[in-house]
């Protein structure tokens, strides 16, 4: 479990990186949106190289799959042009607390339903004071 923490903790480092680095490419060349379709083509050969490597046998399965689980590229890609267009006018810092605020509260739905095939985890009463506590703390990092 210590490695998925790790994997885990790597990838939230990176999300405000990825923010700051394209909000900048975004302003640099004066078009968020093409800053998104640059960062989404060297993530595609990114992924398409892992693939590669990794084996592309279950490509073929994609076609099969329930077509609601294709919506994730649109998250990822609203993620994307959101912050590459938020992050200039409004700070890396406030944009990320946001997208953590709104991380915490869609994660705990998501738990305790079990939505999307997630293993179900109750929200009880400890839980919920936890993630008041981290959107809390989350805000204090941005008032100070």
């Amino acid at each position: 479990m210590t490695h998925y923490a790790a994997l885990m903790l790597a990838a939230g480092i990176g999300i405000p990186v990825l923010a700051a680095l394209n909000a900048g490419l975004g302003r640099f060349i004066g078009s968020p949106t093409t800053a998104g379709v640059v960062l989404f083509a060297v993530a595609f050969g990114a992924s398409a190289l892992l693939l590669l490597f990794t084996g592309p046998h279950a490509l073929s399965k994609v076609v099969e799959a329930p077509k609601h689980l294709l919506l994730a590229g649109l998250l990822v890609a609203f993620y994307v042009l959101s912050i590459t267009h938020v992050a200039p006018h409004f700070g890396v810092g406030n944009a990320v607390f946001f997208v953590l605020l709104g991380q915490l509260i869609s994660a705990a739905i998501i738990d305790h339903f079990g939505l999307f095939g997630a293993q179900a985890n109750p929200l009880t009463l400890a839980r919920s004071a936890g993630i008041g506590l981290m959107a809390v703390g989350v805000g204090v990092t941005q008032l100070s």
